[in-house]
């Protein structure tokens, strides 16, 4: 599991001796302490390299759970964050900056301050292709959300000193219009990389959220505030555009395109598969940006083109008081695919608009995985979770790994989505699963009562 999301095309997906015959013989080889945490880990040359929500960063012996080093920032951050390895270093960011640290030591190499104002931050696991290191700010810190002025920018980094050698403005610097209170863009995961010097990545949405008092509904952002919810095609080497296509425009319900993009060759073409908070997935060509199909997924109930209404300046309601997907509903995390099949993570978790904010719903969330035909977006099957869907997905052979908020790993047949094998964790969860050989990763990341312990669980196969 050499990357954030196993390879450079992010398909999260592997083979091993993992498999729907031999999944209920995994059994708890070690656990180690770790902070509040909602990232996958990487694991290279027998070694884990991961990082909590504090940005310290830990590598961990993959056979025992011994901590080889921990390097330690101290500096609180949402996730999803974390790592990743290349050249013998190890590259990640805490929300003020990117880095490197040796891979053998952890010492750190350098530092690159990437926000340009105290409204920026970096929330996301570097990419790294080819001696560069790609790293995105966000409109967004623990301590303020889409504040005025915050644009989300994606840098190149030379992976030996990190200095930079382009930057992509996911958006505008004038912001549409308004610069004052609008923000928006930026990446929350690693773009893929194909084998012709290109990079793909998914943009985040627009602010304010769903606008101000003043000017409700985004209407200090007029227009449909590009890129934000699109998938974006650059050279690797210069950053330049080679296409774009929004599939949300004028975000008014934080819906955004946050998930990775996959590459996956399928129906005779190379398809860019991704999805976000809206509760679609889309598969474009990956050469020209044509669409080939997109699907909805999990519940929504009549809102999906509010954003459109909003942006023509046609009446909205005043409040809402349930919407699906809800802001922190949909597809929030990691999709994974195989050569024929991509596995969708959903969360249903509704939400509410009052006097301009967006409140969660009362009430917990429910969680589904639903298999879709890579080629062609037709629904395989759909299998009901009993608990929120922050896990992601993760594929071993004929198996599809996820986890739920109550604390559960999910072991599901790739063919049926019929229940393989599960897990309880020792806390809460929001972390993805990572699959080494004959080993899997999850954590138990975050305490909902008193009692539970936030840690790294690996499980392995026994006899």
């Amino acid at each position: 599991w050499p990357a954030p999301n196993a390879d450079i095309a992010n398909t999260r997906h592997v083979g091993g001796p993992i498999e729907r015959s031999s999944v209920a013989r995994l059994r708890v080889a070690w656990t180690m302490p770790i902070g509040d945490y909602a990232t996958t880990p990487v694991v290279v040359d027998g070694v884990v390299y991961t990082q909590d929500l504090q940005g310290d960063v830990y590598a961990i012996e993959l056979a025992s759970g011994r901590v080889r080093w921990r390097h330690r920032y101290g500096l609180l951050t949402y996730g999803p964050n974390g790592v990743t390895v290349g050249d013998g270093r190890v590259y990640g960011a805490t929300t003020l900056f990117a880095f490197a640290l040796d891979q053998d030591s952890g010492r750190e190499l350098w530092q690159a301050a990437l926000p340009r104002n105290e409204h920026e931050g970096i929330d996301m696991a570097p990419g790294f292709h080819d001696g560069t290191v790609f790293v995105s700010t966000v409109p967004t810190r623990p301590e303020v959300q889409y504040g005025p002025g915050a644009q989300g920018v994606l840098w190149a980094l030379d992976a030996a000193t990190g200095r930079p050698r382009w930057h992509w403005d996911t958006v505008p610097a004038e912001l549409w219009g308004d610069p004052s209170v609008n923000s928006g863009g930026g990446l929350w995961y690693p773009p893929a990389f194909d084998a012709r010097g290109h990079v793909f990545a998914s943009v985040a949405n627009p602010g304010p959220l769903p606008g101000t008092p003043e000017q409700p509904w985004g209407a200090s952002r007029p227009g449909p505030n590009r890129w934000t919810n699109a998938i974006v095609k650059l050279d690797e080497r210069t950053g330049r555009l080679l296409w774009g296509r929004q599939v949300l425009p004028h975000d008014i319900f934080d819906w955004d395109l946050a998930c990775p993009v996959i590459l996956r060759r399928a129906g005779g073409r190379e398809l860019a598969v991704v999805a976000g908070k809206m509760g679609w997935v889309y598969a474009f060509d990956a050469d020209d940006g044509a669409l080939v199909w997109k699907r909805p997924v999990g519940r929504h109930n009549g809102h999906d083109d509010d954003n459109l209404r909003a942006m023509r300046g046609e009446r909205m309601p005043a409040r809402i008081r349930h919407l699906l997907p809800g802001q922190l509903g949909g597809v929030i995390t990691p999709m994974a695919a195989d050569a024929r099949t991509v596995y969708v993570p959903v969360n249903e978790l509704a939400a509410r608009i009052d006097r301009q904010l967006m409140l969660p719903e009362e009430g917990p969330a429910r969680g589904r995985m639903v298999a879709l035909d890579l080629a062609t977006g037709r629904v395989r099957w759909d299998r009901p979770l009993p608990a929120g869907e922050y896990g992601g997905a993760t594929v071993a052979n004929d198996v599809v790994f996820t986890t739920t908020y109550d604390g559960t790993v999910w072991a599901l047949d790739a063919r049926s989505g019929g229940v393989a094998w599960r897990a309880r964790l020792p806390a809460g969860t929001n972390a993805p699963v990572a699959v080494a050989g004959d080993t899997v990763l999850a954590a138990g990341s975050l305490r909902q009562r008193a009692g539970q312990q936030t840690r790294l669980v690996a499980y392995r196969l026994g006899r």
